[in-house]
């Protein structure tokens, strides 16, 4: 229950992000449908999935 003041909107939602492997490639995927160029560097390909997950859009 909440006051009449409060309004409630759907929820954001979630991102949950797996790196997915094509051979010698590697590429960042959402849930949300978003996904990153596939990379040779996996460090590359966690930075850019890190920063979706931390500036969504």
């Amino acid at each position: 229950m909440y006051d009449q003041g409060e309004q409630q909107g759907p929820a954001a939602p979630e991102h949950h992000v797996v790196l997915a492997e094509r051979g010698p490639f590697i590429a960042p995927r959402c849930s949300c449908g978003w996904s990153g160029p596939a990379r040779r560097s996996r460090p590359l390909a966690r930075d850019e999935a890190a920063a979706h997950i931390a500036h969504p859009g």
